[in-house]
């Protein structure tokens, strides 16, 4: 079982139609590769850039090497199954992580205007805080 967080572009769907949204965006018919942060939006592509400095994915071409594994006792535990799509990032922590996953993940995504969805906590989606001009 994993702490599942989902961070989205805002602009794309508004809370009440964030379930029928999600279930299709979760099908994952996109055509492209769901390891690969060049496909979203730039918000969510520096979000999530940011992210893996802490959490690296377990898969795809920003994985850490076996030997970076190896030297890192820690970092085993911190790898994160990430799915990117061009509105979406999706993550799944280890259990053992989330409390420090959901507060790094909330305070990345206000940094970088983006919404958060808290699967694991029963679906309560955040939004960033609109900032009017001083």
């Amino acid at each position: 079982m994993t702490y599942d967080i989902l961070a989205f572009d805002p602009d794309t769907v508004t809370d009440e139609d964030f379930p029928a949204w999600w279930e299709e965006q979760s099908s994952w018919h996109e055509s492209h590769s769901y390891d690969d942060a060049a496909v979203t939006t730039p918000s969510l592509r520096t979000f999530y850039r940011e992210l893996i400095s802490v959490f690296p994915p377990m898969n795809g071409p920003d994985a850490p090497s076996n030997e970076k594994i190896d030297e890192d006792p820690d970092l085993e535990s911190r790898l994160t199954d990430y799915t990117i799509g061009t509105a979406v990032v999706y993550a799944a922590f280890a259990w053992s992580q989330d409390g420090r996953a959901r507060a790094l993940f909330t305070s990345l995504a206000s940094k970088h205007g983006v919404a958060v969805a808290l699967f694991s906590d029963d679906i309560e989606i955040l939004r960033p805080s609109t900032r009017e001009p001083g």
